[in-house]
């Protein structure tokens, strides 16, 4: 018997529905559905069905998400590496990383469960904190804290220094974040198979700072200038560590590290459109 594993929407009510719907499916696809307990409990009865468990497994044969781009990305997170595939039914705002709209879960979880799915594989940026390597699959996020002074901001690419700036941080994104955080500081769009990634300002006072599309083979290193107040940094937009003045973080680029099922016929700009607009009117 096939496994896939369920992460549901932070905000349960949203998700509750699908979840006896992907119940359902799942049974007469003759498939098990497996949660953590805690999974369970955010939609009390409604899951009976799904098979609770200690801790997800490590290889399922797929990863199903009634969620937003937030919950794809923890999903991403939790199996970087593994091979597994990531299939989401977007219960969140914008849904960029879904395969589909919540008024099509149940026939787009029995595709999934019927293998009628793609699989797109998404790089990551990674950085090192407190001895453990942290992916992130949309970006990695420097900024000062709201009741501090401007932050100063180095960054330096391949060992080479290429701006200082007085800023309220930067912004490292992967092609699939750079529709993000990134675009919201007038980064640019990378497509979804660019090997590469974004670095984009965060409100710099500065009338020359521009984004940078880097390497995939080249290390950025991001140092807070001595003197100044610490600097959060966030994965995903979560926030995870501290970038101590005078110090510095490197961050670098994984290709192939995350698996994301969609389906057939689904294009990078088909969703760009879809979810933006067009870009030119």
């Amino acid at each position: 018997m096939k496994t896939a594993t369920l992460i549901t929407h932070s905000h349960p009510p949203a998700a509750t529905e699908a979840v006896a719907i992907a119940t359902a499916v799942a049974e007469k696809a003759g498939w098990q559905l497996v949660a953590t307990a805690a999974e369970i409990a955010k939609h009390n009865q409604v899951a009976g069905d799904v098979e609770p468990v200690e801790s997800l497994p490590l290889d399922p044969d797929l990863c199903l998400v009634l969620g937003g781009d937030g919950s794809i990305l923890y999903a991403l997170r939790r199996f970087a590496g593994t091979g597994v595939p990531v299939f989401g039914v977007n219960f969140g705002t914008v849904g960029f990383l879904a395969a589909v709209e919540r008024n099509e879960a149940e026939a787009g979880i029995g595709r999934a469960l019927a293998g009628e799915t793609e699989t797109i594989d998404l790089p990551a940026l990674t950085i090192d904190l407190e001895g453990e390597s942290r992916f992130a699959f949309n970006d990695v996020s420097f900024s000062r804290r709201p009741q501090d002074r401007v932050a100063e901001l180095s960054y330096r690419i391949a060992g080479e220094e290429v701006g200082n700036v007085r800023c309220d941080g930067l912004v490292a994104a992967t092609p699939a974040g750079s529709t993000g955080y990134n675009l919201a500081n007038h980064g640019p769009i990378l497509a979804w198979g660019v090997k590469g990634y974004a670095v984009s300002y965060i409100a710099p006072h500065s009338l020359t700072a521009r984004a940078l599309v880097v390497a995939p083979g080249d290390v950025l290193t991001v140092g807070n200038a001595a003197g100044r107040e610490p600097v959060d940094v966030a994965i995903d937009g979560a926030h995870t560590g501290t970038l101590i003045p005078g110090t510095a973080l490197d961050v670098r680029f994984v290709d192939a590290v995350g698996k994301l099922a969609q389906l057939p016929g689904t294009s990078f700009y088909h969703r760009i459109r879809e979810k933006f607009g067009h870009l030119a009117v």
